[in-house]
């Protein structure tokens, strides 16, 4: 397993992020990822992405929804883990399912990325979801600088039947925890393939052991 977590430049965005995150977060665990979800009437779940405090969504691309949809894929378990525009590459993968309070669970290793197994393949149908912490007492985690990624970045999803699939970032949002978009993470996506990508966002709470937000990264199957 490959992750690599700091460009050249990076460093310096690294220290003062956790010279901005006190004692007591580093001592308790601050990339703790909260992953609740409601099961969906589709068959979806949603986890506790909810995020609070969080920035304005920005208006979808009319261009982007008039694209002609790529054909989906047939199912295939997610294996690798590509995004270039972050120097992140890893084959580590837990399948993530509900805990008993219908929440989507988080990924047990800080470095692992979570496939939620209860939902689509990546290149599927549907919305893949992938979960995966920022940071840890040791630094960052797998998902560090997710919120770094821009319209158009590539994503590569290497797959069990040795096919991969190909994505394009369309949007970022950071949504508050307690107005976090269920239906518009999890639902129904018209016939398209699309992908969710899933960390912790906005700041950190001492008190509840939490980040206040989440942030979701919104792609689409590319040829």
């Amino acid at each position: 397993m490959s992750v690599g977590r700091i460009r050249p430049g990076r460093g310096r965005r690294l220290a003062g992020h956790l010279a901005g995150m006190s004692a007591a977060a580093l001592l308790m665990g601050a990339a703790t990822l909260d992953t609740g979800a409601a099961t969906l009437d589709t068959g979806a779940a949603a986890p506790d992405t909810n995020t609070g405090a969080g920035l304005p969504e920005p208006v979808p691309d009319p261009s982007a929804s008039a694209a002609r949809p790529v054909p989906a894929m047939d199912r295939a378990y997610p294996v690798a883990l590509t995004v270039p525009a972050l120097d992140l590459h890893t084959a580590e993968f837990v399948r993530l399912g509900l805990t008993d309070a219908g929440r989507l669970a988080a990924p047990g290793p800080w470095e692992a990325v979570g496939w939620w197994s209860g939902g689509p393949t990546p290149g599927e149908e549907g919305a893949a979801v992938l979960a995966g912490h920022v940071d840890s007492r040791e630094g960052p985690a797998v998902f560090f600088g997710l919120e770094e990624l821009e319209r158009g970045h590539r994503i590569r999803v290497d797959r069990a039947d040795g096919s991969t699939a190909h994505f394009a970032v369309e949007r970022v949002a950071q949504h508050a925890k307690d107005d976090f978009p269920t239906r518009r993470v999890y639902g129904g996506t018209s016939g398209r393939a699309e992908l969710r990508l899933i960390t912790c966002g906005g700041a950190f709470d001492t008190a509840s052991g939490h980040y206040t937000a989440n942030t979701v990264v919104y792609a689409r199957l590319i040829p």
